[in-house]
């Protein structure tokens, strides 16, 4: 949360609000006059140090600072080179301008009960081993394709459809059901060959679908060079920024990356599509056909089944399940109900009216022992401490996402032992994930020189071409075995 004071008016906002430092709010609140600012948030740093001079610059800091080009050549280079004296510069830096406190730390008292995270490792089972590993040996062929074409006309492409197979990858160790059999081959050779596609119904959906690719994978604005914000895609396949890509189609009705026509936003670009509202709860019938559920019952369901279980036998137990994916919390719910749980949901679909609603239930309810939520929706802003236990079905890129989202339970007001467990399958790109998390928790470490210096390198981000070698190849994050205890704090 920033805040500033401007003509008496006192106005905040979350802090990490402001990380893209050419977006239009970030412009906006920078220019205000004011005689005092600060900033308040948890996550100063979520994927890159860029995260960080947007604050810097709305901070005021004189000396250059301000100015990315300075603040990029004193700071983020030297540090993204190992250079002693760039990781010097930024401690010294925050040891300046920032006043951090961790409900950790060993002066602060918040009383709260202990945090004890798991790592629960899960075994595909054949049948999904199978689909794993052909996905797998498809992902090594497209990027060693992508090597060979890198600074070529068809680059991109490859690049994209590199993406696609990451995401069924990690969306198979969820549930073998999310990895469909609609593929985007079609609507990719047709790129190929014309360059520009029509904008019908069923191309629409086919783009909507990529531009899913590139923001669950956080690229970056060919622009502006910063994770997209307010993203769309043209029609001939390209993401951008919204403001940038407005300004660009303004000038010269060009894509800057191919030189394709666009006329107009409206008829030239696509935005995400929205997230579809949850399918009714299943019948009676579909339960009793306990065979058809055994059958599209996947590793980590019946993983995250048996934790439910062992939870159950304490009945004031209240469970979070996070996931990314809403499509796999569609799976999930009649499994559940089979289970004998009920539960709720809070997904993007949702109004805010049916957000409290669901929220009030889960409070107020104790046969509802059960949430179901959308890890992008709940990760912020929430407070849910009428639960105890969390379980991360799946792993996000950018650590500071899941923390906060398990912050959401972990906080003042908890009057209980809260667990998390993390859900990973063992062998899988899911394990190499979780190294990508753990070099930008380091990020986070050095900036506030909370552990030795040493080789500590800050990432642009989860989609770089040495990141997509080393989610392929490993080497694999070390883990404790299943249902091992990975870190207790108080």
């Amino acid at each position: 949360m920033f805040r500033t004071y401007c003509k008496g008016v006192e106005l905040t906002c979350p802090g990490h609000n402001i990380r893209n430092p050419k977006a239009k709010k970030t412009i906006a609140v920078t220019n205000l006059m004011a005689q005092s600012r600060w900033a308040l948030t948890g996550t100063p740093i979520i994927n890159n140090l860029k995260d960080l001079f947007s604050i810097v610059r709305f901070l005021g800091l004189s000396g250059g600072l301000d100015t990315l080009e300075i603040f990029n050549a004193a700071i983020m280079r030297p540090v993204l080179q190992h250079e002693t004296r760039g990781m010097k510069s930024l401690q010294m830096l925050m040891k300046s301008v920032c006043l951090r406190r961790k409900k950790e730390m060993a002066f602060i008292d918040l009383r709260l009960p202990e945090l004890s995270e798991y790592i629960h490792k899960v075994n595909l089972l054949p049948h999904e081993q199978e689909k794993y590993d052909a996905l797998d040996a498809q992902a090594k062929g497209t990027l060693e394709l992508y090597r060979n074409k890198m600074g070529g006309r068809d680059a991109a492409d490859t690049y994209r459809h590199l993406l696609e197979v990451l995401l069924r990858m990690r969306q198979l160790c969820n549930h073998w059901k999310l990895v469909g059999e609609e593929r985007l081959d079609s609507i990719m050779k047709q790129l190929e060959a014309e360059g520009i596609i029509d904008l019908t119904e069923d191309n629409k959906i086919a783009l909507q679908k990529m531009l899913q690719l590139s923001i669950d994978s956080q690229e970056e604005c060919p622009i502006c060079m910063e994770v997209l914000d307010d993203p769309v895609i043209t029609k001939c396949a390209h993401v951008f920024c919204t403001p940038c890509i407005e300004r660009v189609i303004e000038i010269q009705h060009k894509c800057p990356m191919c030189r394709a026509e666009l006329e107009a936003m409206a008829s030239t670009t696509v935005k995400p599509a929205k997230e579809i509202a949850a399918p009714p709860p299943p019948t009676q019938e579909q339960i009793a056909d306990k065979e058809s559920l055994d059958q599209n019952a996947s590793s980590k369901v019946n993983a995250l089944l048996s934790i439910l279980k062992a939870s159950a036998k304490d009945p004031a137990n209240k469970t979070i399940i996070f996931s990314q994916w809403t499509s796999f919390m569609d799976v999930l719910a009649p499994h559940l109900t089979a289970a004998g749980f009920i539960y709720t949901r809070i997904d993007g679909s949702m109004t805010a009216v049916q957000r409290d609603a669901a929220l009030e239930t889960f409070d107020t309810s104790p046969e509802t022992t059960i949430m179901l939520a959308s890890l992008s929706v709940c990760s912020v802003g929430l407070n849910l401490v009428a639960a105890n236990q969390v379980i991360l079905s799946d792993s996000w890129w950018a650590p500071a996402i899941e923390d906060q989202a398990v912050d959401r339970v972990h906080r003042l007001g908890q009057k209980r032992e809260t667990k998390v467990f993390r859900l990973v399958v063992e062998g899988s790109i899911e394990e190499r994930v979780l190294g990508i998390q753990e070099d930008k928790r380091k990020l986070m470490s050095l900036a506030f020189a909370e552990k030795e210096g040493g080789r500590k390198k800050g990432r642009r981000g989860a989609t770089g071409l040495a990141d997509l070698v080393r989610l392929l190849n490993g080497p694999a994050q070390a883990g404790s075995g299943t249902g091992a205890q990975a870190q207790t704090q108080a």
